[in-house]
């Protein structure tokens, strides 16, 4: 790397630091956003570990005591008109004499199920009615001398071969989309300050006008946006590694740690896609005629390496995305997490296929600063 280039690195860092609410507005994410996970994470071991009482409306339970007795050893019970869910649950007048006669008892649940604050609450309330639907049918053929296990043809066993790790993985790659999320917003501010700002500060002009190269400035360029996307990152680790610690994930029967070898893999596989996140940042930010525009445009951009992270993360996707930038090195990563074998054509390839596309993109942008579209904003 020539001197020029590295004077003009150090000019960029030098001009970004002197901004330092832009700097931290850049760096809130890798902070905020693995606090925010644990928050999220601390919710959901609540939800599936220690579920709430669920009071509802149950019209003649005089009717049925031993199937209210049931319902309620299971924590679903009768409660005050202003404490239930807004779920009904009717039993017929003739439900005890049916049950006495053996014969079908109806029991009418009425609920909106496209109410997503009542979905999981329904699917509780249906999954208890059939248990105990199963237990008094198992009743009435043993009061017939029959024995329940012909009702059974087949008995399925499952040998779960989860391990530990692999447990994990499934709630970290949640995480993981997070973390590597983490270079495209990290330098985010960077990159627009320096592109299209210095235009409005009319001193990409000037820098023009000195004895360098465009191909020069845009290196020196992406090279400091690269170094604050993997700074951005490797906080995000930082701070993950102590905030995970304080999440209780021996109640889900594993353990989750950020140790040195996952960050050093996050490190290496982050680091193609932080340098395409900088061409990809500055490029559009070029296009742009004014700082806001830019951030506009850049938000609706955005948008693309969180679809590909996402699909990567909860496996919606094709297998081809497996070879694209983001998916392809998510995906390698939360297998590297659960403990099996690296993927490593994998990764390889959709990293070269992201070094490629940051190539292009700084190839476009050294043709875009030889126009004067560009260069004036006009």
């Amino acid at each position: 790397m020539s001197n020029k280039i590295i004077t003009m690195i150090r000019k960029e860092l030098i001009d970004a630091a002197r901004d330092k609410r832009s700097v931290m507005a850049g760096l809130y994410y890798a902070f905020g956003a693995p606090i925010l996970m644990c928050g999220l994470f601390f919710l959901l071991i609540g939800k599936l570990t220690g579920p709430e009482d669920l009071q509802i409306n149950i019209n003649n339970a005089q009717g049925a005591p031993d199937l209210v007795k049931f319902l309620s050893s299971a924590g679903i019970t009768q409660g005050k008109a202003d404490e239930t869910k807004e779920i009904l649950l009717v039993i017929s007048d003739d439900y005890a004499s049916n049950m006495a006669k053996g014969i079908s008892a109806d029991i009418t649940l009425v609920a909106d199920a496209s109410d997503e604050k009542l979905q999981s609450s329904i699917r509780r309330l249906e999954k208890r009615l059939q248990q105990y639907s199963a237990e008094m049918g198992s009743l009435r053929l043993i009061a017939r001398g029959i024995d329940p296990r012909v009702m059974q043809p087949i008995k399925l066993s499952i040998e779960d071969q989860a391990t530990p790790d692999s447990k994990a993985g499934m709630i970290l790659g949640l995480a993981t989309m997070t973390m590597i999320y983490a270079v495209f917003i990290s330098g985010m501010n960077l990159a627009i300050d320096t592109s299209a700002g210095e235009r409005e500060r009319n001193s990409l002009a000037l820098l023009l006008s000195h004895p360098v190269s465009t191909g020069q400035i845009v290196i020196s360029k992406i090279a400091a946006v690269t170094l604050f996307a993997m700074l951005g990152l490797i906080l995000t680790l930082i701070v993950s590694k102590f905030a995970f610690s304080f999440v209780p994930w021996q109640e889900l029967g594993f353990s989750v740690s950020i140790d040195s070898s996952f960050i050093a893999m996050m490190t290496l596989i982050g680091l193609p896609v932080a340098i395409m996140a900088a061409c990809l940042q500055l490029f559009v930010s070029f296009l742009a005629k004014s700082f806001k525009e830019a951030q506009s445009y850049l938000t609706i951009v955005l948008m693309l390496p969180m679809m590909l992270a996402m699909a990567a993360s909860y496996d919606i996707a094709p297998d081809t995305l497996q070879w694209l930038p983001v998916s392809g090195q998510l995906q390698g990563l939360i297998e590297f997490i659960k403990g099996r074998e690296l993927p490593a054509v994998q990764i390889v390839v959709s990293s070269l296929i992201t070094l490629a596309i940051s190539v292009a993109l700084a190839i476009g942008m050294q043709k875009s600063l030889k126009s004067e579209k560009i260069v004036f904003g006009l």
